[in-house]
């Protein structure tokens, strides 16, 4: 199984880039893979979407550690899933506090992906807007611009909030799977090129398989988009993949 994970500045951002990623291993056989897209209009957006990863980054941590002390335990990927974004409200509640935080310095989407490589399935939810892939399925969720942040609902019922959540794929037999942030979809000419070819950039980059055999790949392909193509992402792109 590989891994793949791109971050790239939008052509129309200048001084930072507000998307955030993160690839973490939980134990011994579950992966947590995050995307997460700043909102551009709030404050400091860069370092909302920065925080939330650093965050999760330390929930994997924790419980991959605690893992080694308890007896096995076979729990269903969606439990992990609501155990991590449970913890995550905890701390960035707590962040929040601590600092004196406004809301609008905490206001960014978010893409957990969580598999069992055990088991060989996983489920996946999406708290805003962002696109996904399983298998070939495409979905993209949007919601006018106005994304429904998980700031806005800190002080809620945790239960009450994640009951509803309708964001939520659930798969199994994992063969390519990717998560990526709405930027996927603002690809435009920016420079005239020496050739009539054409070609769809979240095509390209979800579902076409060369250069697989490079940890770069998408990278690669996002060079390839620019230079050969005259193509750029006008917002923010973090992307991950998974090919099994």
């Amino acid at each position: 199984m590989n891994i793949y994970s791109v971050l790239q500045i939008g052509d129309y951002h200048i001084n930072h880039c507000e998307d955030f990623l993160i690839t973490k291993k939980i134990g011994s056989n579950k992966i947590l893979c995050a995307v997460m897209d700043g909102c551009s209009t709030a404050m400091e957006s860069q370092f909302a979407s920065a925080l939330f990863g650093k965050i999760l980054r330390k929930i994997c941590i924790e419980k991959g550690y605690k893992e080694l002390y308890e007896t096995e335990k076979n729990s269903d990927p969606e439990e992990d899933l609501k155990a991590v974004l449970k913890e995550l409200f905890k701390e960035i509640t707590t962040v929040k506090n601590y600092l004196l935080l406004d809301e609008k310095e905490l206001l960014t989407t978010l893409i957990i992906l969580l598999y069992d490589t055990k088991k060989d399935e996983g489920i996946i939810i999406c708290i805003g807007d962002g696109f996904i892939s399983v298998n070939g399925k495409a979905t993209e969720f949007e919601r006018d611009n106005k994304p429904d942040y998980l700031t806005y609902h800190l002080k809620e019922d945790f239960e009450e909030w994640y009951g509803n959540q309708t964001q939520k794929i659930r798969f199994t037999k994992l063969e390519d799977v990717s998560i990526a942030t709405d930027g996927i979809s603002s690809f435009i000419p920016n420079k005239k090129t020496d050739h009539s070819e054409k070609m769809n950039p979240t095509d390209y980059l979800l579902y076409d398989k060369s250069n697989v055999e490079s940890e770069e790949m998408l990278s690669l392909k996002l060079k390839k988009i620019e230079h050969h193509y005259g193509m750029k992402p006008t917002d923010d792109l973090a992307i991950i993949r998974i090919i099994k």
